[in-house]
């Protein structure tokens, strides 16, 4: 049973159009799960992609550029796109294309075949992020908004802390092809679920793409999208590259690299907890800090390299760090471009998977032709201009 479009300032009344509305929370959750799993999960999967399709390691971690190129694209363009069709479909047509993207990954022949579902991929990433948060903005009312989105960035928690080590694990014992194919049947249960549970939304106003650029006229969102870029960036750089730093530096077993990245993953839970507690009262300071706290991370990593206890707790501690990274921006968001929430979402995530596209080119290019070491002090330094991009925070504040 479907409901109908719920605005901010009006709820239904009826428990079971609340659950109903809850379960569309739900189906979002589960697909935002899905996607931070697929997007990712050829991090912890490199090496045997390397090997099998016949490429460098550095042209592997590539896979996770050309997903953020076409991420870029579809989150420009896709509230113009959005604004003519029924969001229902629209959020229901890019999770058709993340199932046969995962489908064309299993069965690639050939790296390039490899790079084209991974574009795929991206249009649903651009696509579904952009429209994420003026989505759940329709279904629930304002006061419980805070609360949806919670409940949405856990499917994202949930991907990050066992994606990666279950893709490891797996990966060893079904090969990094099996892993994927594993994905369909959940992205498949997650459409049939948006189907049955995703209220009719129809089109509303259309959002020239115009209006997303217009907001870089803005001098705080310019600076914003700067600091964005480079904290992104630095992260990606580094994490894309992390199995070949672990398998060379620290020289893990597979079951080793699961654990190291379990330990990564659980540890984001901690991060937005904190992140989430913290955020209403200090959020510049995090904005500033947690670039910093994160690029020490990495360089202590790096220092305690050949230690695996050592660079175990440098990477729970990155994990928390990191996770909190995309809470305090999401906060800034709603207060820094409130009255553009669809523009300014898919300008946001076009500014973050430009700079994962472009990080992790940055820290294949230093792989390939210096070192891992080289990668993972690159992706430092990026760190450590963000947080000098942020400063005390007063170029990010809008005079409203």
């Amino acid at each position: 049973m479907r409901f109908d479009t719920v605005t901010n300032s009006a709820a239904l009344p009826l428990a079971s159009s609340r659950r109903e509305r809850w379960s569309a929370i739900g189906t979002m959750t589960m697909c935002v799960a899905m996607l931070i799993a697929s997007e990712f999960m050829p991090i912890s999967l490199l090496t045997p992609i390397a090997a099998d399709l016949h490429a460098t390691e550095g042209m592997a971690g590539q896979a996770i550029s050309i997903s953020g190129l076409f991420a870029v694209i579809a989150s420009l363009f896709i509230a113009t796109v959005a604004g003519r069709f029924d969001r229902r479909r629209v959020l229901m047509a890019l999770t058709g294309v993340m199932l046969a993207s995962l489908v064309l990954i299993a069965i690639a022949p050939n790296f390039a075949v490899l790079m084209v579902a991974r574009g795929l991929l991206g249009i649903t990433i651009g696509g579904f992020w952009a429209l994420a948060t003026a989505t759940i903005m329709r279904l629930v009312p304002a006061a419980d908004v805070p609360k949806a989105l919670g409940i949405m960035y856990t499917g994202n928690g949930m991907a990050t802390a066992f994606a990666a080590p279950i893709g490891s694990y797996l990966g060893g014992i079904i090969g990094w092809r099996g892993v994927f194919w594993v994905l369909v049947p959940f992205v498949l249960a997650n459409l049939l679920w948006q189907w049955f549970s995703l209220p009719s939304m129809p089109p509303r106003a259309t959002n020239p793409v115009g209006k997303v650029f217009r907001l870089l006229g803005r001098p705080h969102v310019a600076i914003a999208m700067v600091a964005v870029m480079l904290t992104f960036g630095g992260a990606f750089a580094a994490f894309t590259y992390f199995r070949p730093f672990l398998e060379r530096y620290t020289q893990v077993t597979v079951p080793e690299l699961s654990l190291l990245l379990l330990g990564l993953g659980v540890a984001g839970f901690i991060g937005t907890y904190y992140a989430s507690a913290w955020v209403g009262r200090s959020l510049y300071r995090l904005l500033m800090g947690l670039p910093l706290a994160l690029a020490a991370a990495t360089v202590a990593m790096l220092a305690f390299g050949h230690s695996f206890w050592a660079v175990a707790v440098a990477m729970v501690a990155w994990g928390a760090l990191n996770a909190a990274i995309p809470v305090c921006w999401s906060t800034w968001l709603s207060r820094g471009i409130e009255d553009e929430p669809e523009s300014g979402g898919g300008l946001m995530v076009a500014a973050i998977q430009l700079a994962i596209m472009l990080g992790a080119a940055f820290g294949g290019m230093l792989l390939d032709r210096i070192s891992i070491a080289a990668t993972l002090i690159g992706g430092a330094v990026l760190l450590v201009l963000a947080a000098l991009t942020v400063g005390s925070g007063r170029r990010l504040m809008g005079r409203g």
